[in-house]
């Protein structure tokens, strides 16, 4: 049967598409055959069972919309600044806050560096100029700096 995709749900599970006889069905990701993958407007050739539809593939020959995001594309989850904050102030010298931040690089050096004297006056200095400079920093600056 052919039809369009209608729409996906916000975290990729479910999804509906309208078939040529009026009538709405329901898939799941694993019911797409292609690699396509679902998207809103999409014309589609499937089997329906039991209300759904599966074996599901872009009509060949039709220029496919933007794909609908799926679970796995979902975006990362927006980081605190008051905890990131936090944890530079008492974990600071480990380099705690830089793994939170996504920046592995720089919480590996601190880290090391952690393992001499001298090196835990430097991270402790690192960390209290981080431990300001996020309660300091614009919220939004924050965010698109660190996701």
């Amino acid at each position: 049967m052919r039809g369009m995709v209608l729409g996906v749900d916000r975290d990729g599970r479910e999804g509906r598409i309208t078939g040529d006889d009026g009538q709405r069905y329901w898939f799941q990701p694993d019911d797409w055959s292609d690699r396509t993958g679902p998207s809103v407007g999409a014309q589609v050739d499937f089997e329906v069972s039991n209300g759904r539809a599966l074996r599901i593939y872009h009509v060949p020959g039709t220029v496919a919309p933007v794909p609908a995001p799926v679970a796995s594309e979902r975006r990362r989850p927006r980081k605190d600044k008051v905890a990131a904050a936090l944890l530079a102030f008492f974990l600071g010298v480990l380099g705690i806050h830089r793994f939170y931040l996504g920046r592995t690089g720089s919480g590996i050096v601190m880290l090391l560096l952690t393992c001499t004297v001298v090196g835990m006056l430097v991270t402790g200095i690192w960390a209290l100029v981080d431990f300001v400079r996020y309660l300091v920093m614009d919220e939004d600056d924050f965010h698109r700096r660190y996701g």
